[in-house]
């Protein structure tokens, strides 16, 4: 596996990704609030801000207790919260790498409208293909994916430093570890069908 470290793209349009750096520090916030709060804590935000198929189709009611926010909202509120330290790091690490120069092409506010849009997407698409499922999905892989989908539109050629292996330090082409990337996430997607969280 390829753990991506950095590019070699400069930034152009803008002197610092300010959102990238912004959904970073969120995301891990998010995290840690959860994370110290207790596990029952943390299952309570995972089943109030999580999406839910089953509970935004209105075929489960969420028991009250756990309704803190309007279901529609967990199309986005979803993809803030993450299972383990892993999981955050993990999807926070790719939007470090790539994120910042699909933020210089878009801009500051376009790039977080997409970055939001492609979470949307990301739980549109897992309620049209698990319509009844009562399982919570997290993470922010729905809108990773399509900053690495920009990603690879705008920059096809661009070369990145990994560390293939977690130790030895490679520069290929952008695309293997993004397409390695998008391939474990279909992996994990289809592994957490059963499981009592779906990553994503």
């Amino acid at each position: 596996m390829f753990i991506p470290l950095y590019d070699t793209n400069r930034l152009r349009h803008i002197k610092q990704q300010y959102v990238t750096i912004g959904l970073i520090a969120f995301n891990t916030l998010i995290y840690f609030a959860t994370a110290l709060g207790g596990e029952q804590f943390t299952n309570a935000a995972v089943l109030g801000l999580g999406f839910i198929p089953s509970v935004v189709h209105d075929s489960v009611e969420l028991a009250p207790q756990f309704v803190v926010i309007p279901e529609s909202l967990s199309y986005v509120t979803y993809s803030f919260l993450h299972a383990d330290i892993f999981h955050l790091g993990g999807n926070m690490l790719f939007l470090w790498v790539f994120g910042d120069n699909v933020e210089d092409a878009l801009g500051h506010v376009r790039f977080l409208i997409f970055y939001l849009l492609c979470a949307i997407a990301g739980a549109f698409f897992q309620g049209l293909i698990a319509w009844d499922s009562q399982v919570p999905l997290i993470g922010a892989s729905g809108a990773i994916a399509g900053v690495v989908a920009a990603y690879l539109i705008l920059y096809p050629r661009v070369k990145v430093w990994v560390l293939a292996f977690a130790r030895i330090p490679l520069r290929i082409p952008a695309f293997i570890p993004l397409i390695l990337w998008i391939l474990f996430q279909i992996v994990m997607f289809a592994a957490g069908g059963e499981d009592q969280i779906s990553w994503a």
